[in-house]
């Protein structure tokens, strides 16, 4: 457990070390690694008193480096989804749907996890329900701090919103964190309870 938070620590580390060199727009940049400026003091401070499952703390090194790839290049314009459109034709950039999948489907686990530890919710229907809900009250909640970026910053926020022109863009982000949380708990559910029963063998998963 040690071992794996110090490799995916150090790797998070040097990732946000390169996203921070002449990333494309920096303002773009501080928005989009703000979660992981965040979160990683909050992990570092609850690792002793609530540490997580490695599942989790896999799951939220990747999506760190989901984000800080993102704040690099922004969104519209990371340079891998560029050859997807061009190769198949698509019409935008697609690595922002990567990005709102990942804000269901991180979460997902990580809600699982505090709601199964914290409270009397055992693994079902209710479980499945609530750390939907969970998911898409912080999608939502992205959702209303890109609007207020976006109307407090005028053309600086343009790449942070990262709409190329798609009126429905905000609805399409949210379906996305929706079927990422519902696919992290149908595919990881079963491994992360393995997981749970290990840490803490009170623990009816």
């Amino acid at each position: 457990m040690i071992d794996l938070r110090v490799s995916l620590l150090g790797m998070v580390l040097l990732v946000l070390a390169w996203s921070g060199i002449q990333p494309r727009d920096t303002f773009t940049w501080l928005l989009e690694v703000m979660p992981v400026l965040i979160v990683l003091p909050l992990l570092l401070i609850t690792r002793n008193r609530f540490p997580l499952t490695p599942l989790s703390y896999t799951l939220i090194a990747i999506h760190a480096i989901i984000l800080m790839i993102g704040g690099h290049y922004t969104y519209a314009e990371v340079p891998w989804f560029d050859w997807l459109r061009d190769t198949f034709e698509l019409s935008r950039n697609h690595y922002d749907r990567v990005g709102h999948l990942a804000q269901g489907f991180v979460p997902a686990i990580i809600a699982r996890e505090i709601l199964l530890r914290t409270t009397a919710l055992r693994p079902g229907k209710m479980l499945f329900f609530l750390v939907v809900c969970v998911c898409m009250a912080i999608s939502a909640s992205y959702e209303i701090i890109e609007w207020l970026v976006a109307a407090s910053s005028g053309s600086d926020a343009v790449a942070f919103l990262a709409t190329q022109g798609d009126v429905w863009d905000t609805q399409k982000d949210m379906l996305f964190a929706l079927v990422g949380s519902i696919a992290a708990l149908l595919l990881l559910s079963r491994k992360h309870n393995h997981q749970l029963r290990r840490f803490d063998s009170t623990l009816h998963v």
